[in-house]
């Protein structure tokens, strides 16, 4: 399976958040092909909402920047973590704004899904994504439920299904276990 982790974390000095994941990267290799992006060494501007990623540029952002590659990764994986500190009860801004910049991944036309409007695939295939969340001491259980229940609205946008959330609160092979049960 191909793997790919967004690493959300927005600090460099959260060493232990960029370790964890190095170390669940590590685990997952033998078995998988793993790759980490870390966002906050890539250039990725916010989303403005112009729409050209749909209308002048179909599957493509008109902002030259980073996001392109991570799209790619995206839709190359068979599985895309997501991956983020809780900060003041959401994830961090670094990872909402990569998925937002995700969106040309999608048509802007829609379809009836399981009663509801979303988008259109573009693709025939999307990732299974995973939300891994670091609960820091400013957030609660209830920051997690509601964060994960985005992400599972997020994933029916994106033709995909989150197929496991979890915390780094548990050990890392204890997740690598879950991930590979995938």
């Amino acid at each position: 399976m191909r793997i790919t982790i967004l690493n959300g974390n927005p600090d460099a000095g959260n060493q232990a958040f960029d370790d964890y994941l190095r170390q669940l990267a590590a685990a997952l290799q033998g078995q998988h092909d793993v790759a980490i992006l870390d966002l906050r060494e890539l250039d990725i501007h916010y989303c403005t909402g112009c729409f050209g990623c749909w209308v002048k540029r179909p599957g493509q952002c008109v902002v030259q920047d980073e996001s392109a590659r991570v799209c790619r990764a995206a839709v190359q994986s068979d599985f895309l973590l997501l991956a983020s500190p809780l900060i003041m009860g959401f994830v961090s801004a670094l990872l909402k704004k990569t998925n937002d910049k995700m969106l040309p991944l999608i048509h802007p036309y829609f379809a009836v899904d399981q009663g509801e409007a979303h988008h259109r695939a573009r693709y025939e295939r999307y990732p299974l994504l995973g939300l891994l969340l670091d609960k820091g001491p400013d957030s609660d259980d209830e920051d997690v439920v509601i964060t994960t229940e985005i992400y599972q609205r997020t994933a029916l946008n994106m033709k995909s299904r989150l197929a496991w959330a979890g915390l780094t609160q548990e050990p890392v092979q204890e997740v690598a276990h879950a991930i590979d049960r995938l």
